[in-house]
């Protein structure tokens, strides 16, 4: 079975999608621990942020950027964040990156 964002890539399980390219694709997480929660992943299945390489890394701090501008905070500030592993707390084993900001972190 595909993983959870692996379906949602695909369009099999819904979700608010506030940014895609060709490689990756942003949506709102569905537990947002900040006015403005949005997850960034790679459209192709990478586990974690280790095993992404040069390109990927790009692309996703590329959206981060779009994404930022797009949500309001650039101005006011936005925090990115990789969970790695599972003693980070990573629940999702496909590499994603939090884009946090909408208040004072």
């Amino acid at each position: 079975m595909a993983c959870l964002f692996c379906r949602i890539v695909d369009g099999e399980i819904p979700a608010t999608v506030v940014h895609e390219t060709k490689t990756t694709l942003a949506f709102r997480d569905i537990h947002p621990k900040a006015p403005v929660h949005v997850l960034i992943i790679p459209r192709e299945h990478v586990p974690n942020a280790v095993d992404l390489n040069g390109e990927q890394l790009g692309d996703l701090f590329a959206a981060a950027r779009e994404v930022a501008e797009s949500e309001g905070v650039t101005e006011s500030g936005y925090r990115l964040l990789f969970n790695t592993g599972p003693d980070s707390g990573q629940e999702v084993f496909h590499a994603h990156l939090h884009l946090l900001g909408g208040r004072k972190l």
